[in-house]
């Protein structure tokens, strides 16, 4: 990593491309490409407008969306993995099929055909007409069909089994026998109510989350990114091992802006991954450390991945709730990972980075903190309880108005009135209290339209053009696509629960056994030390956790999360946890998944760019993400780690804290082999002993497990003592 070293969005877009299947359009000729190229920028040009200016009704809205989405996935998807070389013919306009044509219409119709029959559908829910059922068919088949090119075959296969689930119910032994649907009664249920496939998942991907991605997308073209990882490297570049700590703390910071792992990984380790092999970390291993620190960025308020945003729908809370109470866990995350790498880098004695490897922190301050704006704008208008969408409005206007008005080198006195000027505009449409919608689309239009030739008048060429701020528009569509598909899909799971109550059924299931096995436990255990109560929770925590790492090996983390919430999550409220608790424990594992083999996105991209074997890549970051495994389970025992939980306590608080970051110090040494010195195999147990203690609540549990650690770290401290005293002998 040098000074020289920057992000370079063109270069970005073409590894996030190669690495990551959701990204990956098919080659299509002229004609079709730029209307592609049009439908993702007027799909977040109206993404832009509803945020800013109030959304449709709401079945419109996230119809409007899906037309688009899914639309669009069957013209730049190819139905096979293959591409062929374009080449056009009366059955490939474009160079694409003509189905996929035909796919893409149809698609868009039987969507498009609720809010056209809206004014009617509450006479049609219940008594589908045979027009109703025959879209809800094509809808259905041609949203397996998307979601299969976009993300592949898992997620349609589980949603396959929930619908055959649903449609013979009598054929399953049982507590999960049911009287069964036919087609056009499970068809009105997924179609024409909103607890299917127009329902929370694909509400919250068509107002949070693909405003909260264009943010994302604008705050790194202006070079908010670079100056997080400048930052980074400042802080922790010179330390041992200096470019994999540079990984971490980059990760942490640019997560602030992206809440996905693969853009992450792609983003961060472009400039990390090779500073790492540099200095002597091993490819997988490097490749590794990048793909465990992305996936944080799902959890990195403020600016979270879609499952924080589903959470807010689901509890039905502030957006401003989930960001505090996702602050320690995040922390958690990469302080755990943050361990590891530090234990390795003095394992295998690795060095720093040179002063000349490093940026130059004041030169990228004094060019780049007016990119630190847009987040200031953003955050100051969440904390203020506006919604979060003008929020993200505030922030994508933001970006552009730095990004057009101000230079990376040197702003005249003009260019900070013109920026001040217009971010006064932008304050008086978020906070003006202008109640009329034609004034305030007027007033957006004067200034956008008007701003361009003030530009060229005044001679001002900023850190963008209108160009890189239109490819920024496309790019932040390109993002949504196959979220939105697989959100739409997990609405068939979640339609199948509500339909057949499946959900409760798989809760009284887990809970009797969760029961069986602490009954068992206490046949062993002395009863002073854990009751019937808490081993129960305690058992069905783990099948929970279970269970959501291996959904992991197959699904993103979004639809891991939206699927577990929907069996699982109450299953754990019913044994007494917080819904909040509840649900931050299954998102925290769901984690997971995008370093989880065989389907490990953030490895696979991170490996792609290292060189290294990919499964051993992501078994790697799946060793490093294991670090802080266990402290959802404090979040249970000892909800005040949330923050906003019900009987938030400082004292229980300071407690779980200190016991947490114990318990993962501990545990990351144990996986690294290396505390002060190489660790023995009788060592490594009685650390995974230690932590467990230490992760435990209370003040009890973590003094016995530094008692029972204590002579590890005299044993070490002695021996990195002698090796001290050595060291000068030996020069």
């Amino acid at each position: 990593m040098t000074p020289a070293a920057e992000i370079d969005p063109r270069t970005l877009q073409a590894l996030e491309e190669k690495f990551d299947p959701e990204m990956r359009f098919r080659p299509t000729l002229p004609p079709a490409t730029m209307l592609v190229k049009w439908l993702l920028i007027v799909l977040s040009c109206f993404h832009y407008y509803t945020a800013g200016f109030g959304l449709l009704r709401e079945t419109t809205h996230r119809a409007i969306h899906m037309a688009f989405v899914l639309g669009l996935i069957f013209l730049v998807f190819s139905g096979r993995k293959a591409d062929e070389a374009p080449t056009a013919s009366v059955w490939r306009p474009g160079g694409m099929p003509l189905t996929d044509w035909l796919l893409a219409l149809a698609v868009a119709v039987s969507v498009l055909y609720i809010p056209y029959i809206f004014d009617d559908l509450a006479f049609r829910v219940g008594n589908p007409l045979p027009i109703d059922v025959a879209m809800g068919t094509v809808l259905i088949v041609a949203l397996l069909e998307a979601t299969r090119r976009s993300m592949g075959a898992p997620l349609p296969i589980i949603a396959l089994v929930f619908m055959a689930y649903a449609l013979w119910g009598p054929i399953f032994p049982g507590l999960l026998k049911h009287a069964g649907a036919s087609w056009p009664q499970l068809v009105n249920h997924l179609y024409l109510t909103s607890q299917g496939i127009y329902g929370v998942a694909i509400g919250v991907v068509a107002t949070y989350v693909f405003h909260f991605v264009l943010f994302g997308v604008l705050a790194t073209r202006i070079g908010l990114g670079q100056l997080f990882l400048d930052i980074a490297s400042s802080i922790a570049g010179r330390y041992a091992g200096g470019p994999a700590k540079v990984s971490v703390f980059g990760s942490a910071m640019f997560g602030m802006l992206s809440g996905s792992s693969v853009a992450n990984a792609v983003t961060v380790g472009s400039l990390t991954i090779p500073a790492m092999i540099r200095v002597g970390y091993p490819r997988h291993f490097a490749a590794g450390v990048e793909a465990a620190a992305s996936t944080g960025g799902q959890i990195t308020p403020p600016i979270m991945g879609a499952a924080a945003f589903l959470m807010v729908e689901f509890l039905a809370v502030p957006y401003q709730t989930i960001v505090v109470a996702a602050i320690v866990p995040a922390f958690m995350h990469f302080y755990g990972v943050f361990m590891q790498v530090h234990f390795e880098a003095k394992r295998r004695g690795l060095r720093g980075l040179t002063e000349e490897e490093m940026p130059k922190l004041r030169e990228s301050l004094k060019a780049r903190w007016p990119t630190l704006i847009p987040l200031a704008f953003l955050i100051g208008i969440l904390v203020s309880g506006k919604t979060p969408y003008l929020a993200a409005f505030s922030g994508i206007s933001s970006c552009a108005i730095v990004g057009l008005t101000t230079s990376v080198r040197g702003n005249r006195p003009v260019n900070w009135a013109l920026l001040v000027l217009l971010h006064a505009v932008l304050v008086v449409l978020a906070f003006g209290g202008i109640e009329s919608l034609a004034v305030r689309v007027g007033l957006f239009a004067v200034v956008v339209v008007a701003t361009p030739f003030v530009l060229r008048a005044l001679d001002i060429r900023g850190r963008i053009g209108g160009l890189a701020l239109v490819e920024a528009f496309e790019t932040g569509a390109k993002y949504a696509l196959a979220v939105g598909a697989a959100a739409a899909t997990v609405g068939i799971v979640i339609g199948v629960v509500t339909l057949t109550g499946v959900g409760f059924k798989v809760s009284f299931i887990i809970t009797s056994a969760a029961q069986a096995i602490a009954g068992g436990i206490l046949g062993v255990l002395p009863h002073a030390l854990a009751s019937m109560q808490s081993l129960t929770l305690f058992c069905a925590l783990v099948m929970t956790g279970v269970v959501c790492v291996l959904m992991g090996c197959g699904i993103p983390t979004t639809a891991n999360y939206i699927i577990m919430v929907a069996v699982a999550a109450p299953t754990l409220v019913q044994l007494g946890v917080q819904p909040l608790v509840a649900h931050f424990f299954v998102f925290y594992y769901g984690v997971l998944a995008d370093i989880t083999p065989p389907v490990a996105l953030a490895a696979y991209a991170a490996a792609g760019m290292a060189g290294s074997d990919p499964f051993k890549t992501g078994n790697t970051a799946f060793r490093l993400g294991l670090g802080k495994v266990l402290v959802p389970f404090v979040f249970v025992f000892s909800p005040s780690l949330l923050l906003v939980t019900q009987g938030f306590s400082w004292s229980e608080f300071a407690i779980a804290f200190a016991g947490c970051v114990l318990g993962i110090t501990i545990l990351g040494a144990a996986f690294s082999r290396w505390f002060l010195i190489e660790m023995t195999a009788w060592e490594q147990g009685l650390c995974v002993v230690a932590a467990l203690l230490m992760i435990a609540p209370g003040v009890a549990s973590t003094l016995l497990g530094l008692v029972l650690v204590s002579p590890m770290i005299w044993r070490h401290l002695t021996g990195w003592r002698a090796g001290r005293r050595r060291m000068p002998a030996a020069v």
